[in-house]
């Protein structure tokens, strides 16, 4: 068993917190749920859909519940019987080689909360997902992508951090150096993802010509969007739920549209979806998280160096926290990331809030760049009725959790203001 120091208790006093405001905050947002069909959904939603969207809630705050429940019962019972040591001591078993040990040690890892999670990923998506008519994903597909998941985290994963835990075992400033490989890392894989991650997991068709594309197009040149392409993506094959995004780098901007989008959308609803899409690029929202992204990035590693420092004080700290003799990058950075958990939610509620204020942006440049938000309004909320969503959260669970905001805030925003 792992003996306990002061940073053990704050460590488990943060995680405690945390899982306890996640409780609360799912507690909360189900008494939240309207009693009736709120006015701006009357002509999408009567009370039968609604008090399925409410189901649909109640399952998935049970499902959460439960899955958080388990992943910290796991973490404590791992923690408490010495097992960062045991999977430290079994990994350097296998190899002289630090960077080779580290490598082993993070994969074991990995594969272990991959199986604790897998029977609720299953669940999610074969039970729930099924029962109210959203997945569309067959065994098949299900294990494919799992598959390809796993053979992605090793050709992506592996090298990268070997590069990082070389660094930081054999360089001076190791965290800058560090920080430096996996931003330059990063920026090449979001230019490359698009052409060669992401069709391994959905087909993207170029949409035909047509009225469509020629309207989508024209907008693009209206808004001053180097666009290079619109795509059709299959995401029918796994969810009848709807969305569209864009990728690419620099002036290499393509489209995406699931075709669950394109076919339960008017064309201006479209219109005003990608106008919305364009504003985030427009408004210079694109790069502000970029840069805030890599700053934080920085932050991170600056204090990963300080908790994989063998002589530090820090470092000495955490370990033995966890129960840990010999301080080393790969154990530094898994008990550091736990130690992070609790300060990366408070971070992500300043995050969110930032994100909620862009999509404000980006709804007002849509209804600025088409003539009228309400387009872009009826798309919102035929994706709420849809996707049987909560259409007025709490605010605690929108503080923790939402990136955009809540339905009602934005078609009040939207609406044509008084002269």
């Amino acid at each position: 068993m792992s003996d306990w120091n002061f940073m053990s208790v704050i460590i488990l006093v943060g995680v405690f917190v945390l899982w306890k405001l996640e409780f609360a905050a799912t507690l909360l947002n189900l008494r939240a749920f309207p009693a009736t069909v709120p006015y701006a959904l009357k002509d999408l939603m009567d009370a039968a859909k609604l008090d399925r969207a409410r189901e649909y809630l109640r399952a998935h705050a049970a499902f959460g519940i439960l899955q958080s429940t388990v992943s910290l019962v796991a973490l404590l019972v791992f923690w408490s019987f010495g097992g960062f040591e045991w999977l430290d001591d079994l990994a350097r078993s296998f190899t002289n080689s630090l960077v080779a040990a580290g490598l082993t040690f993070l994969s074991l890892l990995f594969l272990g909360q991959s199986l604790i999670s897998l029977p609720f990923s299953i669940y999610d998506t074969f039970v729930i997902e099924q029962k109210f008519g959203f997945n569309r994903s067959t065994p098949k597909t299900f294990i494919l992508d799992r598959l390809k998941g796993l053979v992605l985290a090793a050709l992506i994963g592996l090298p990268l951090g070997a590069a990082v835990l070389w660094i930081f075992g054999n360089v001076a400033h190791a965290w800058l150096w560090a920080w430096a490989v996996v931003t330059a890392f990063q920026l090449i894989l979001t230019y490359l993802a698009p052409s060669l991650i992401m069709p391994l997991f959905n087909k993207f068709t170029p949409m035909p010509d047509g009225e469509l594309k020629q309207e989508i197009e024209a907008l693009g040149v209206k808004c001053g969007f180097p666009l290079t392409g619109v795509f059709v993506m299959d995401g029918s094959k796994r969810s009848t739920k709807a969305n569209a995004f864009f990728t690419g780098l620099g002036k290499q901007k393509k489209i995406a549209l699931f075709d669950t989008l394109v076919e339960k959308s008017s064309k201006p609803e479209l219109l005003g979806v990608l106008a919305h899409e364009i504003g985030h690029f427009r408004c210079g929202h694109i790069k502000q998280r970029l840069a805030v992204g890599i700053l934080q990035m920085a932050a991170i590693f600056f204090l990963l160096g300080l908790a994989t420092d063998p002589s530090g004080k820090f470092a000495r700290l955490l370990f033995d926290a966890f129960g840990v003799r010999q301080i080393s990058p790969h154990v530094g950075l898994v008990l550091f990331s736990i130690l992070l958990d609790p300060v990366s939610k408070v971070i992500s509620v300043v995050a969110n809030a930032w994100s909620r204020r862009h999509e404000f942006e980006a709804d007002a440049y849509a209804a600025k760049v088409t003539g009228d938000g309400a387009a872009l309004g009826e798309a919102l909320k035929k994706m709420t009725a849809d996707h049987l969503s909560h259409p007025s959260p709490t605010t605690l669970r929108v503080w923790l959790d939402y990136s955009h905001p809540p339905l009602l805030e934005r078609l009040e925003a939207l609406a044509p203001q008084p002269l």
